[in-house]
């Protein structure tokens, strides 16, 4: 069950169908066992928000370090194993034992990892979308919902509106643009691009959760922890809960009409930024860290700064030559084998100069859309570390 503070267990949405009087839609959630998939179909299941789900992924269950509050919500009932950028899977994807059609489908799928070489974003990222997106088509389906990222505008600190330029900064987000406008061109596709930045909550490994790990080790090694660049660096986030609700309430809005999306000026395509209120700075991320590990925080000089930009690779390859073993001895002291997705393993692109900043307006304005967590708070990353603790990752 999800505790009394989490979203998941409230309604949400234009309309929740709760009288029974009209069926509920049928979601189709690809990628259902990654990090917002899975969060996708917690939602879904509290509010009893569909007829039917079906979770598509590559990972098994078993193997995907669920943890028990997604027990029901991912069930081996709801689930199939298939690779969704291969055209071979996709009957026993899309097929359903009435012969009906999924009402909505949710593309959280595509490679997560960063640094990985073009060919793997191009198989695992941009075929899949295509690949989906012309069988959601052909099936007439409803709405399909591509979860993109805002790593695709040229950053600036100033937050990027949806018809701002674009010009991705990492590998991941230049196959999720490319995924985005091929998509755009498929005949009868109901298309819906949601673009999100840092995504936070219980079970996270990714930035936010990296972070924490890489804090852990510096608490261990008592030494202060010192961010590169500058606390003005934005680094906008999501609460996990909240970007579901997005998920659902956007393929909601697309079924009923597209009530309030002028086409003229924005495009035929709807796309939406989805973030807090919370304006997420590192600053913002380096003060959280001080409170909740009790240690000296703080910003590289300039001049350090100037150096690692100009030597990226070699500066990231010397933090992760120092973290990588203390935190395998943290780890060992604790008795943890399995330590699941979490490390404090830097990526060089995670590391760039670059600003994540974007206005989420359009889409709170069209759909009614209300954030359950404004913004990142210490309270939230003892939470999201008394997650790790549940699963006996945190050492």
């Amino acid at each position: 069950m999800a505790d009394e503070g989490n979203p998941v267990g409230r309604a949400t949405g234009l309309t929740a169908a709760t009288d029974g009087t009209s069926e509920k839609p049928s979601a189709l959630i690809i990628g259902g066992l990654g990090f917002i998939g899975r969060f996708l179909a917690l939602h879904i299941h509290s509010n009893n928000l569909a007829s039917e789900v079906r979770l598509v992924d590559k990972v098994l269950p078993q193997l995907a370090w669920l943890a028990p509050e997604f027990e029901e919500a991912c069930s081996p009932s709801k689930f199939v194993q298939a690779d969704a950028s291969k055209e071979q899977s996709l009957a026993r994807i899309f097929d359903r034992p009435d012969g009906k059609q999924w009402d909505y489908v949710f593309n959280c799928g595509g490679e997560t990892r960063y640094s990985q070489e073009d060919e793997v974003y191009k198989l695992r990222s941009l075929q899949l979308s295509e690949v989906a997106g012309r069988e959601a088509a052909r099936r007439n389906v409803k709405a399909f919902i591509e979860v993109s990222t805002g790593m695709v505008y040229k950053p600036d600190q100033t937050p990027r509106k949806e018809s701002d330029k674009t010009k991705p900064w990492m590998k991941m987000a230049k196959y999720k643009l490319m995924a985005e406008e091929e998509l755009s061109k498929i005949p009868g596709l109901n298309l819906v691009i949601l673009r999100l930045p840092h995504v936070y909550g219980d079970y996270d490994s990714k930035y936010v959760g990296t972070a924490l790990s890489l804090a852990r080790v510096y608490q261990h090694l008592e030494k202060e922890l010192k961010w590169l660049w500058t606390k003005e660096l934005r680094v906008h986030t999501v609460h996990v809960t909240d970007a579901a609700k997005a998920l659902w309430l956007a393929a909601e809005w697309y079924d009923q009409g597209k009530s309030g999306w002028e086409e003229k000026t924005w495009g035929k395509i709807p796309i939406f930024n989805i973030v807090d209120h919370g304006d997420t700075s590192q600053g913002t991320i380096e003060k959280i860290i001080g409170q909740v590990f009790n240690i000296p925080t703080g910003f590289q000089g300039q001049m350090i700064s100037t150096f690692a930009r100009l030597n990226l690779d070699r500066v990231v390859d010397d933090v992760n030559d120092e973290i990588l073993s203390p935190w395998a001895d943290i780890l060992a002291e604790k008795g943890i084998t399995r330590p699941g997705p979490l490390s404090p393993f830097m990526e060089k692109e995670l590391l760039k100069d670059m600003d994540l900043s974007l206005d989420g307006s359009r889409f709170e304005r069209i759909t009614g859309m209300k954030y359950e967590r404004e913004r990142i708070t210490k309270e939230e990353v003892e939470r999201m570390i008394e997650s790790y603790r549940r699963m006996n990752w945190w050492p």
